[in-house]
């Protein structure tokens, strides 16, 4: 298919300039847009350019030539239209320091191009040859007890060492000298997983780079003394060559929690610098074409702060592999709720994400009929444009050969092959009908993530080693898909104020700045929910004082109307001591209770502790879950733990009040069973019907074209359609003029 750069630049600014419309306002509202790389989302080797990416990893280099006629042949019968290419090819490309080898790499781009199968071109620095390692072994990373890293899986290179640096960057000058202008290679896909087997490096050159990251944050060592609290157990230092990273101190020993979540961002902000560096060696020669990297989105995995690295891609991309269970659906709309933010609600790429079952956990479940369709098509309707899958065909060796494919190891005559081919073919339905480039219309409830809170409650030095930011964000989402309704994932260090409600599900760290936001928003109107250990340190770690939550040195207290003095902590290992303890509403904590005092004129008591359980611990008739009239708005405290189906009682009692649902223009279905989302273009509202269980359920008031149909029957009456257990339904509405 004829294909050159001049059709190439052309798509590409049509594209960019619709969806720069359709995005803009949530780029202002975010405050980012000043701070952003341009959006822009790769091409297609279609006639127009567009439509839904679809393809996956592939590893040509595994398998002999003869294979990748068939392989190709197998793709055009699927639908692919993209793959990810040379991820872990280093090897093939410099098999020795002084000899490239592109002649594979040559013919296989130009099979795919020819076939009209876009390239998304890795810079391969993902793993390094062999001999690389032999010649260099400094560029191993060490671990926290000094021992090397060894080779011989991903990531075993240091991102602080400046020989692996320079190796590394060689590689992506010469990927761009020769692929730079190849019309095939449609975007670049830089490193992978960037932080999966170096996000902690312990190695001397990582020392040295955290001592002048230190000098350049805090700027005197006065300063960073303060911000690290040094004078207890006497850690004072005199200059920054003194400066530690947190090796092992003994088996029992505690690390300074300041110094430690200072690490954390350094090792975010060492990587995403080796990033950025392979991005512009790239593009210094080769521009023009879109860069992205794989992040790791799950609520089981979220290791660097993609809020910043967000800012540094053109398109957002993330690896997904679905929680077995019965959370599968709800935790994946989870996640792409924080992708779709981390996107600004522009359109974002599934660059991984798995067929069937995986290799690499405790427990490896199969996808059931259906689930592959149904878990992609939920992630459009999330906000992807692009579906990938680790990866095209199933290795016969190696770590991973035991980990679904588009291919699985019985071949094309199976039914999981036929589940790729019939997503195949229901991704281009819908990127013919238009899905492309519209956007996720966003709910008016922000719950808030935070990098930070998330690596803070991982300290030893906190009242319970239970606390789980991400995990609590996770149980408060699925409250509110239990309530009825929709909430968005949104970052805390993002522009959250355009929601009427905001949750903060144990964000453990508030700084001052950040707590004077929450004010402003609630003195404003809005809605604010405190959860039950949140706000109780600052940015460095240091617990605010005058009573709990004490951020912004006691502004949150004073919005709540409360003042907390003590934490109650339950476990197992309390032999004898209740396990849980009930609340004058019939809900139940079974960790973390605050030991409050009402000091607001106007504060409510929605909930206290009670029962022999609550005497036993003194806390009978202590104010549980409080309300706070505060400015124009309202402030919640939530002061101990819950479960989801207390939260979604919580939600449909306090905060979902005149926030009805909604229902695509008259719909009518169970809220709480079906999932629902808009994705909207300046032409039409497409509405996804998802079953969130094992059973059927019927949507019934339907208006508009019925563009995709999934394991749903429609009904004699018009309107009305079953949507059976893993089924899906896309219908179209078309906006009024």
């Amino acid at each position: 298919m004829p294909f050159d750069s001049w059709w190439y630049n052309c798509v590409s600014l049509a594209v960019d300039t619709q969806l720069y419309h359709l995005g803009a306002m949530r780029l202002q509202r975010n405050g980012l847009m000043a701070h952003r790389r341009t959006f822009h989302w790769p091409s297609l080797l279609t006639e127009s350019g567009r439509g839904i990416a679809f393809g996956g990893d592939y590893n040509p280099d595994q398998w002999p030539e003869d294979v990748w006629d068939d392989d190709i042949r197998l793709m055009k019968q699927a639908g692919v239209n993209t793959v990810a290419l040379a991820i872990f090819s280093w090897d093939r490309i410099q098999p020795e320091k002084h000899r490239w080898e592109f002649g594979w790499l040559d013919c296989i781009i130009d099979k795919l191009g020819k076939a009209g199968i876009a390239v998304d071109l890795a810079s391969a620095t993902a793993t390094a040859p062999l001999w690389l390692y032999e010649q260099h072994p400094e560029v191993l990373p060490h671990d926290k007890y000094g021992h090397p890293i060894n080779a011989g899986s991903r990531q075993s290179w240091s991102p602080t060492s400046p020989v692996f640096k320079e190796y590394a960057l060689t590689l992506c000058r010469k990927l761009a000298e020769r692929y730079g202008t190849n019309p095939y290679v449609t975007a670049w896909h830089m490193g992978n997983e960037y932080g999966w087997n170096n996000r902690y490096d312990y190695c001397d050159n990582a020392l040295h780079a955290f001592r002048a990251w230190c000098e350049r944050k805090y700027g005197t060592i006065e300063a960073l003394n303060a911000a690290w609290g040094t004078t207890f157990w006497g850690q004072e230092m005199n200059g920054f060559d003194e400066v530690l990273i947190p090796r092992f101190m003994g088996a029992d020993s505690m690390v300074n929690p300041g110094q430690k979540l200072d690490f954390e961002r350094f090792g975010n902000d060492m990587l995403l610098d080796f990033y950025r560096a392979e991005r512009d060696a790239i593009a210094e020669i080769c521009p023009d074409k879109p860069f992205t990297t794989n992040f790791m989105v799950s609520t089981d995995q979220c290791c660097m702060d993609y809020a910043d690295w967000a800012n540094e891609v053109d398109f957002v991309s993330n690896d997904h592999y679905f929680h077995e269970g019965e959370s599968h659906i709800d935790e994946l709309f989870c996640s792409d709720a924080l992708m779709d933010s981390l996107a600004l609600g522009r359109p974002w790429y599934v660059m991984e994400h798995s067929t069937s079952a995986v290799q690499w956990k405790d427990l490896n479940i199969r996808k059931r009929k259906g689930e592959t369709v149904r878990d992609s098509v939920a992630h459009v309707a999330m906000g992807a444009d692009a579906i990938n899958f680790f990866q095209w065909r199933a290795s016969a060796f190696g770590a991973e050969s035991f980990h679904s494919a588009m291919v699985p190891h019985a071949g094309e005559h199976t039914k999981l092959y036929r589940s790729v081919c019939e997503l195949g073919a229901a991704l281009k339905t819908l990127g013919d009908a238009g899905v492309q480039g519209s956007e996720l219309v966003r709910s008016d409830t922000a719950i808030l993530f935070s990098a930070e809170s998330e690596w803070a409650t991982r300290s030893e030095t906190l009242p319970s080693k239970k606390l789980n930011h991400w995990h609590d964000v996770r149980d408060w989402y699925r409250a509110y898909l239990d309530a009825g309704t929709r909430a968005d994932i949104v970052p805390l260090k993002y522009d959250w104020s355009g929601y009427a409600t905001v949750v903060l599900p144990t964000v453990l760290m508030l700084s001052a700045a950040d707590t004077a936001r929450l004010e402003r928003f609630v003195r404003d109107g809005g809605t604010v929910v405190v959860g039950y250990a949140s706000g109780l340190i600052d940015e460095n770690f240091h617990t605010w004082l005058g009573g709990y939550p004490g951020a912004g040195d006691g502004m949150l207290r004073t919005m709540l109307g409360i003042r907390g003095e003590e934490f109650n902590i339950l476990g197992a290992q309390a032999e004898g001591e209740p396990s849980e303890i009930r609340l004058s509403n019939g809900m139940v904590t079974r960790l973390w209770q605050n030991d409050i005092a009402v000091d607001g004129a106007d504060t409510e008591v929605l909930a206290s502790y009670a029962g022999t359980q609550a005497d036993e611990w003194e806390l009978d008739g202590t104010a549980a879950i409080t309300r706070n009239p505060y400015g124009k708005g309202m402030a919640y405290f939530v002061g101990c733990d819950l479960n989801v189906a207390d939260l979604a009682v919580f939600v449909g009692d306090h905060l979902t009040v005149g926030q009805a649902c909604e229902a695509g223009d008259g719909a009518d279905y169970d809220p709480t069973i079906t999932l629902h989302t808009e994705r909207a273009s300046a032409e039409a509202i497409f509405d996804f019907y998802l079953p969130r269980g094992k059973n059927e359920t019927v949507v019934s008031g339907i208006s508009g074209e019925p563009v995709y149909r999934f394991q749903c029957d429609e009904g004699e009456a018009p309107g009305v359609y079953t949507i059976r257990r893993n089924g899906v339904l896309v219908v179209k509405r078309y906006n009024r003029q």
